[in-house]
């Protein structure tokens, strides 16, 4: 049983609740600079990432493939289908429902971090990285469902799936994460972290959702690497 991201996900739903009752009580004057301040935080985290680069050009062929890939099935529009499902069963008419979901799984579950601390629990049985990492996406969910709302609190779906599928795969995974392709696969992410930030500083427009491809092309080149 994968304890530690269970214990990730009541984290966000416990922080996403703080969060969703402090937002009616925030003038749009604080929500605004709390939006800004998520954003320079998020820039802050891609730019840390994306500097445990291993291979430059893997990284930039990984990023354009990825974006072509994601471009040609219009990812974006499909997770975007999925997540309007959701929140019409939910009944919610939040317009940034979509938006606030997808935000914080890529900032929950994009990064070294999500990694070796679910291989960590599913090959040693050690908790204490998902543990370190719940505490951190708690605070964050805070200030993400006072942003975007219920949306924020649904990624826990997605990550579920996703971390804890690598702990309970964590025997067969572990000799395909090596530290090198942990490295460049956390160095994608921060790039698709870092066009996020600008997303959220409307500084560009960047459909983030359909470069996601790129963290797969990333285990294509893993033989070069």
């Amino acid at each position: 049983m994968p304890l530690g991201t269970i214990i990730n996900i009541l984290a966000v739903i416990l922080g996403s609740l703080i969060g969703l009752c402090l937002k009616s009580h925030i003038s749009p004057k604080i929500h605004q600079r709390v939006f800004q301040g998520i954003g320079l935080t998020t820039l802050l985290i891609g730019m840390q990432m994306a500097l445990k680069v291993e291979n430059l050009l893997l990284l930039i062929f990984s990023i354009l493939l990825g974006a072509i890939t994601g471009e040609a099935i219009d990812l974006e529009k499909h997770l975007d289908n999925l997540a309007n499902r959701l929140k019409k069963k939910l009944g919610s008419q939040s317009s940034t429902f979509t938006q606030g979901l997808i935000t914080a799984f890529l900032i929950f579950c994009i990064g070294s971090l999500t990694i070796l601390g679910a291989l960590d629990e599913g090959i040693r049985g050690d908790h204490t990285l998902l543990l370190t990492k719940s505490t951190l996406d708690g605070f964050t969910s805070i200030a993400l469902s006072a942003t975007y709302g219920l949306g924020v609190m649904f990624s826990v779906i997605p990550m579920l799936i996703y971390q804890g599928g690598i702990t309970l795969l964590a025997g067969q995974f572990q000799s395909l994460f090596t530290p090198v392709l942990i490295n460049q696969l956390t160095a994608v992410g921060g790039i698709l972290i870092l066009g996020l930030g600008l997303n959220l500083l409307e500084i560009k427009q960047i459909k983030i959702t359909n470069m996601l491809p790129a963290l797969v092309i990333v285990f294509l080149f893993k033989p070069l690497l």
